[in-house]
């Protein structure tokens, strides 16, 4: 049985695998960066450990470091959450070769659908439906793929998601141009420039199928979750069931998805992500090997705790469920309030001044953050995931309406007026929406036109300039009583750090 886990991530996702944790009695370890130091998830930690500077490719991506803190604190498993080394297979592989139990998939199945290209031949073997495309190497060959399957094209980073190392390519003479911004932005997120074509599916919804399976071969599907409301290619708000769905459609889907995560050996849970067409054609476009962003709204339909399940399928333990047993009720929707500003969805890091979340019957606030901590510039903007449930979907939208009314977040930017737009526009209401939803409705949900990508550099290095700033002045009024901060109990540094406010 696994005793202590060191989780090796931040922020809201940290503090929701602690709470299971503690629930299952497990002890935690939380690891920090320099610009984490007073984080809730250390203060909520049993143990907690500092890994290096702020960036991210010093602390919270060093192997080296987070296996170092896991042998100091005696750790014999590690959740590596998503986003970071998540999807690593190196990372799972160093796990295993050090002895500490990865709470994950194999880092063989890692590697079979790390890649996307290599994801789209395995799939294709094992019969799941692709979107066609092809390599894009040179942009000769990127424009023989092109014309082979027809404009317009998507370009995507064979490494990578996010919405990183994406464009949309409408017509010939915009490929070259393209394809290099993509290699480029590639290369410095994932550092891979590598890119590859698909033909992009017109007006498509973007669905997920989530699966959790165990070390004996057993494998489930536990339904649909639609993820079209997106922004440069990054979900925004995830509902399920998908309002579009019929339940043969979803039961073909997860039939699919299954069988695709048994053809690679896979366990733990990850999730399928498709294209779905308006015909009701549906397409495979890459495995995430991890727990996903918006795993809540899974658990809310079916009553799963799926870091539980993760955490039991790691410890040897056999699947408690077979298909035949799961059942869906009801409806759930996550918004996720990011700390950005409106105009271009920039981060829009600082100190909250004020915080108070929702609460009430059947809301959920996953957050990562309480009132004076600060947002830094380092990592994703994200704040909290809120997530509601209810009988059907309307009732669920009128929950998440009342419970981003009672948001209060000062000090920074967040994007709470967006989803309050967006949950009272008529064709989202409707279920009527799809990936473009946002850029096609900026005018309703954002009030200004999109900012072209120079002027968006430009916002984007002078917001990086104030965090800078801000950053520095918080650093220099903590350091002196945080030096030893990990080190100590988390009750402990909370009476320290509600000294320095």
């Amino acid at each position: 049985m696994i005793r202590k886990v060191l989780i090796a991530n931040r922020g809201e996702i940290a503090v929701r695998i602690m709470r299971t944790l503690r629930e299952m009695r497990i002890a935690s370890v939380a690891v920090y960066s320099e610009a984490d130091r007073q984080s809730l998830h250390v203060r909520l930690a049993d143990e907690a450990y500092l890994i290096g500077p702020a960036p991210a490719r010093e602390s919270y991506l060093s192997i080296e470091r987070i296996l170092d803190a896991a042998r100091k604190s005696g750790a014999d498993a590690i959740h590596p959450g998503y986003g970071f080394l998540s999807e690593n297979r190196d990372f799972a592989a160093a796990c295993e070769s050090a002895g500490i139990v990865f709470i994950g998939p194999p880092a063989s199945a890692m590697s079979a659908m790390g890649s996307k290209t290599a994801a789209r031949a395995r799939m294709a073997a094992a019969g799941v439906p692709i979107t066609p495309g092809g390599d894009a190497t040179t942009i000769e060959e990127a424009r023989a793929t092109a014309a082979r399957i027809g404009y317009p094209v998507m370009l995507k980073a064979a490494m990578g998601g996010g919405g990183k190392g994406m464009r949309l390519v409408h017509h010939e003479e915009e490929l070259e141009s393209a394809l290099e911004r993509a290699r480029s932005e590639a290369l410095r997120a994932f550092g891979d420039p590598t890119v590859y074509i698909e033909k992009a599916i017109v007006k498509p919804r973007h669905v997920e199928i989530q699966v959790l399976g165990d070390r004996e071969g057993n494998m489930v599907h536990l339904f649909e979750r639609d993820c079209s409301i997106q922004r440069r290619h990054q979900k925004v708000v995830e509902e399920t069931p998908c309002p579009v769905a019929t339940p043969d459609l979803v039961r073909r889907m997860g039939e699919v998805a299954v069988k695709g995560a048994l053809s690679v050996g896979y366990f733990s849970a990850g999730t399928f992500e498709f294209l779905l067409g308006e015909d009701g054609s549906f397409y495979f476009l890459e495995m995430n090997t991890r727990l996903q962003v918006e795993h809540p709204i899974t658990e809310w339909i079916t009553g799963f705790d799926l870091v539980e399940e993760m955490v039991r399928v790691a410890a040897g333990e056999k699947l408690r469920h077979r298909q035949e047993d799961i059942v869906r009720r009801g409806a759930a929707l996550e918004c996720r309030v990011y700390a950005e500003d409106p105009v271009g969805f920039l981060p829009s890091p600082g100190r909250i001044e004020a915080l108070r979340a929702p609460a009430g019957p059947w809301v959920r606030d996953d957050n990562g953050f309480y009132e004076g901590a600060t947002v830094p510039s380092h990592y994703d903007p994200l704040v909290s995931k809120v997530s509601v449930w209810a009988a059907d979907r309307r009732s669920a939208i009128a929950r998440m309406r009342r419970a981003l009314s009672e948001y209060v977040v000062a000090g920074i930017k967040t994007n709470l007026a967006f989803h309050e737009k967006l949950l009272a526009h008529p064709a989202f209401v409707e279920g009527r929406y799809d990936t473009g939803f946002i850029e096609e409705h900026k005018a309703e949900l954002l009030g200004y036109s999109t900012p072209s990508e120079e002027e968006e550099a430009t916002l984007a290095a002078a917001i990086a300039i104030a965090a800078a700033r801000v950053e520095q002045r918080a650093q220099r009024s903590e350091s002196a009583a945080a030096d030893d901060a990990g080190r100590l109990s988390p009750w402990v540094q909370q009476h320290r750090s509600q000294r320095l406010r």
